[in-house]
């Protein structure tokens, strides 16, 4: 009796973390650049009381064994990176990338994360920098005297300058692509950095070698699909019910053989 409290523990262990990823979908359905996580989970080793294919007394192949199973349990939990739905807001400074790829921001310890959060600004001394501050890679500065600020799909930046007739050459934005997006490490604030599952950035200027192009003046919202979720959070918390039930169960038929003892 004890085997079917443990394993229904399992189970609802498992589908708590279901419902705990499903939560952090939801929370983010509205953060540009977002990307869902899905969890995926396995079922835990058999005891095997007889296995398939054994020799029976008759001298015959068992067609099927006897396997009881342990329960499940959660083996990893990815980020799916499908496009979102794109949001026109015409800002000049925003940017939406169409296709794979990931904008290259420098942290403040020299390393490299990245992101797909569009969501840039202009500092002080006219850096393109992130919501937080943090530069874009290669570094874009736009002089202080700019009339507009031209991104064209393939990252080429330039600017139309006070006093001058020809728009000045920015700089290049390069995108970087990785052969396991899913084996990235999320940061958190829409930033990740490279793991070995993900493997080395493969940077590329954009339309190139499989990487997106740029949008200006827009942005990617969350890929989060809100009735995916809501049903998915129906199946989850139906499936802890049903586990809870077992539990409840097991521990009735386990108080009533002790009590006939």
């Amino acid at each position: 009796m004890l085997r079917s409290l443990n394993t229904a523990a399992t189970g609802m262990d498992s589908q708590q973390r279901l419902i705990d990823t499903l939560s952090n979908n939801m929370a983010n359905v509205n953060t540009i650049g977002f990307k869902g996580s899905k969890a995926y989970f396995h079922d835990l080793l058999y005891q095997n009381i007889r296995a398939p294919g054994l020799q029976t007394t008759t001298g015959t192949i068992a067609p099927s064994g006897i396997q009881i199973g342990n329960g499940s349990k959660l083996v990893s939990v990815e980020k799916s990176f499908d496009e979102g739905a794109i949001k026109i807001t015409n800002k000049d400074t925003d940017m939406a990338i169409m296709g794979k790829g990931f904008f290259r921001i420098q942290l403040p310890d020299g390393n490299i994360a990245y992101t797909r959060d569009g969501t840039f600004r202009r500092s002080a001394d006219g850096r393109i920098v992130t919501s937080e501050g943090l530069p874009l890679l290669p570094e874009i500065v736009v002089p202080a005297n700019t009339l507009h600020l031209g991104i064209a799909i393939d990252g080429v930046v330039s600017a139309k300058v006070s006093g001058e007739y020809e728009p000045r050459n920015l700089g290049q934005i390069q995108l970087a692509n990785f052969i396991n997006p899913a084996g990235l490490n999320s940061m958190g604030r829409n930033l990740y950095t490279a793991t070995p599952a993900s493997g080395e950035a493969l940077v590329s200027i954009p339309g190139e070698n499989g990487v997106g192009t740029i949008d200006q003046g827009e942005l990617e919202t969350s890929n989060v699909n809100i009735v995916e979720e809501m049903v998915q959070l129906i199946v989850g918390q139906r499936a802890y019910e049903l586990n809870s039930k077992v539990i409840k169960t097991g521990d009735e038929m386990l108080a009533s053989t002790n009590q006939m003892k």
